[in-house]
C-alpha cells in the first residue's frame, strides 16, 4: 500500500494491491477519512460499507485477482462533499450489462448487489472509464457541514 497526501492538501491517494486482506484496509482508511472530514457515524459506515464493496469489484471482477494489478483510491475534499475516485487495472465495463439484483432471477444470487449498496448509501454515484482503462467508480456523500469548518 502506498499512501500519500501532500501537507495542506484536499485529497488523499492510496494505491491498494490486489489481494483478499485490501477489502478491510480500505474500508478502515475510508473510514478514518470521513470521521476526519466530520461526518457523522451512520455516513462513515456508509462510506466505509460503499468502499468496501466497489474493492471487492476492483479486486474481484476489475483485475480478475492478478496480484499485479492495482486499485487506486482517491479521496477529494471538495466544499460541500466528499468525492471518492476508485480505479482498478481491469478491462472495464458497461453498467448497462449489469444484471439487476432485484430481478426475480437474480434474487438467491450470493453477488451482484455492491453497486446497488453504493447507490444507496452515497449521494451520488458514476461508472466509466480510467484514464488509462479499466473501470473508475465515482462516488460522493455531502459533508454534514462545510469542509474545514470548525463548528462542533
Amino acid at each position: 500500500m502506498v499512501m500519500s497526501a501532500p501537507v495542506g492538501s484536499k485529497t488523499v491517494e492510496v494505491t491498494l494491491e490486489t489481494a483478499w486482506q485490501t477489502i478491510d484496509l480500505a474500508q478502515a482508511i475510508s473510514e478514518g477519512v470521513a470521521e476526519s472530514a466530520g461526518f457523522e457515524e451512520d455516513d462513515i459506515h456508509k462510506i466505509g460499507m460503499s468502499v468496501r464493496e466497489g474493492i471487492i469489484n476492483a479486486i474481484h471482477y476489475g483485475n480478475r485477482m492478478q496480484r499485479e494489478k492495482n486499485v487506486f483510491l482517491k479521496f477529494v475534499f471538495e466544499p460541500q462533499r466528499l468525492v471518492i475516485h476508485m480505479i482498478d487495472q481491469g478491462k472495464g465495463f458497461e453498467v448497462n450489462h449489469v444484471e439487476d439484483p432485484l430481478a426475480e432471477e437474480n434474487l438467491m444470487k450470493t453477488s451482484g448487489r455492491g453497486l446497488l449498496i453504493v447507490q444507496a448509501f452515497m449521494d451520488e454515484m458514476r461508472i466509466g472509464r480510467g484514464p488509462n482503462g479499466g473501470a473508475e467508480l465515482t462516488m460522493a456523500k455531502q459533508f454534514p457541514r462545510p469542509f474545514g469548518d470548525k463548528e462542533n
